[in-house]
């Protein structure tokens, strides 16, 4: 029902900035709550951010809270995440998923996943 593709990831350095893309294809992109995920080697899937289907609520893991923002745009079918003041820590393969109404910061509640981007952060 929607297809995701995540761009934008790459290296970046402690205390700079990286901004991620997903883009989505299908005419239903608005009835999707959005959210992104990330996965470290050797970890579980981690919830980062979520945003609901207007873009009026959106939700963030304490680590990225200040730091990081999620948006979207419903008319060229896109949701961002803007990462500022990046940390080792923040290395990881993200993910951007899409759910049909459930709003959930669970990754078992997602049902539509992109390939994933590299971020690496290096000090």
């Amino acid at each position: 029902q929607v297809q995701l593709v995540e761009s934008g990831g790459g290296l970046g350095q402690a205390g700079g900035s990286l901004r991620l893309s997903c883009a989505a294809s299908g005419r239903t992109f608005s009835r999707y709550d959005m959210a992104w995920f990330r996965q470290a080697p050797g970890k579980e899937r981690d919830f980062v951010a979520a945003i609901s289907r207007s873009g009026g609520r959106t939700s963030y893991a304490d680590s990225v809270k200040g730091r990081f923002t999620i948006s979207r745009d419903n008319v060229q079918n896109l949701v961002y995440l803007q990462m500022n003041s990046l940390k080792p820590e923040d290395t990881a393969l993200y993910y951007c998923a899409a759910t049909p109404g459930l709003y959930s910061i669970n990754y078992r509640d997602y049902n539509h996943w992109g390939q994933g981007t590299q971020v690496t952060v290096s000090s």
